[in-house]
């Protein structure tokens, strides 16, 4: 767990650093572009298989959902602080229990809903709306967390009918696609630097997920989640070290108010040994 944080603050670091240069867009489908290469051998093994019949509409709009997010989360990445988008992201798994309610008809007890509202409660002290400027990064990354839950849960209900290497691969595929008119409009020229960096990015995206995958396969929630406060340091620190962003204790309290919420969500539902559905922090990422 504590590599997975370290990997993942490496994407967001490498994506602040290349900046506005390149659309946010464009930045996206190179990203995944790379990322469709690294999986293949997976979308290679699903093509001798072929797709269960009745889920082409499912991976449809995963990838759909999966690609505003990614998109969003680029712009949102290139213009505000590190350690704020990593805490706004934090969100994604109280949007995704939200979500499995909408959706799944998942009852919310009233601990739940005292959980989600303390999140909600950290996001405010992260975003501090009336004493400071909401700058349009900040709404980006809320929509990008709102995305990525609903991506979340149309993964969650592939899960079990296809393998998790296929699902990871037909979500990059998907999202490529998709990107691909997009970037193609917004397109300016890009240097080997910059494609290389992006490479880094998939690379660093990719096993960023493999170690999170192994670290819920062999610890128990109650030692995972509260690692990923971490990787809220770790953001804080490149912020500063790297771009010379303030560490301001207002976002740190947030994003640990958030985590803590979100933490006894994920305790609680492992205690009723139901199925899951909300994701740890950090397992729908971009």
């Amino acid at each position: 767990m504590l590599a997975s944080s370290l990997l993942f603050v490496l994407v967001t670091g490498i994506v602040r650093y290349l900046g506005t240069d390149l659309p946010a867009a464009q930045s996206a489908f190179l990203r995944f572009g790379w990322g469709v290469l690294i999986l293949t051998p997976s979308l290679l093994s699903l093509m001798r298989a072929g797709i269960p019949q009745g889920l082409g509409k499912t991976i449809l709009f995963r990838g759909g959902f999966h690609t505003i997010g990614v998109v969003l989360w680029f712009y949102a990445m290139a213009r505000i602080p590190v350690a704020e988008v990593t805490a706004i992201g934090y969100l994604n798994p109280v949007c995704v229990t939200i979500g499995a309610a909408l959706i799944f008809g998942e009852k919310l007890a009233a601990r739940r809903l005292i959980a989600i509202g303390i999140a909600l409660v950290g996001a405010l002290i992260v975003l501090r709306p009336g004493i400071r400027e909401v700058e349009p990064g900040h709404w980006s990354q809320l929509g990008a967390a709102i995305s990525f839950a609903v991506s979340y849960l149309f993964a969650k209900s592939l899960s079990g009918k296809m393998p998790a290497g296929a699902i990871v691969g037909l979500m990059s595929l998907t999202v490529t696609l998709a990107l691909a008119p997009v970037a193609f409009l917004v397109w300016v020229p890009v240097s080997t630097e910059q494609l290389g960096w992006l490479a880094v990015v998939a690379l660093a995206a990719t096993a960023g997920h493999y170690c999170m995958a192994r670290a819920f396969a062999t610890a128990p929630l109650s030692v995972t989640q509260p690692v990923i406060f971490l990787q809220l340091v770790w953001a804080a620190l490149l912020g500063y070290f790297a771009f010379g962003e303030t560490v301001d204790p207002f976002v740190l309290l947030g994003g640990a108010v958030i985590i803590g919420a979100v933490s006894y969500i994920t305790w609680r539902e492992a205690q009723l040994k139901r199925r899951a559905v909300t994701p740890g922090i950090g397992a729908a990422k971009y």
